[in-house]
């Protein structure tokens, strides 16, 4: 009597479109950058440069937008954001359009200074 050998599954094409869905994945997708959202335009500036921490708080600024930690917020938003914030001498990295009205601006600045967080950078491009 021959014995009956049991069949098993062939993972290598398995393994293959795994493999081809992975670097679909990895090429295709998009690396967040120091937690920024907007597209600004930044003044120039001969001032030295910052490290930046990842602990830092990170707020932008531009014509229409407003956005903390890389997502977009209205004012109101910011302010509670702000709140939450414990650690009153975390710094506060401020990225603004260079075409921002300084209304806008100096909303910012008095959420910033209510809530005591006064460890404030403001963000610009090297001078060339």
């Amino acid at each position: 009597m021959k014995r009956r050998e049991t069949l098993g599954l062939d993972l290598t094409p398995v393994i293959d479109v795994v493999f081809i869905l992975l670097i679909f994945f990895i090429v295709s997708s998009v690396f967040k950058k120091d937690e920024l959202a907007l597209i600004l335009d930044l003044p120039s500036s001969s001032a030295k440069e910052m490290q930046i921490d990842k602990n830092q708080v990170f707020i932008e600024l531009s014509a229409e937008k407003l956005a903390i930690k890389g997502i977009e917020v209205s004012f109101d938003s910011l302010e509670d954001n702000l709140k939450e914030i414990e650690d009153k001498n975390k710094s506060v990295i401020v990225r603004i359009d260079k075409k921002v009205e300084y209304q806008r601006v100096v909303r910012v600045l008095d959420l910033l200074q209510k809530y005591n967080l006064t460890n404030l950078a403001l963000v610009t491009n090297e001078e060339k």
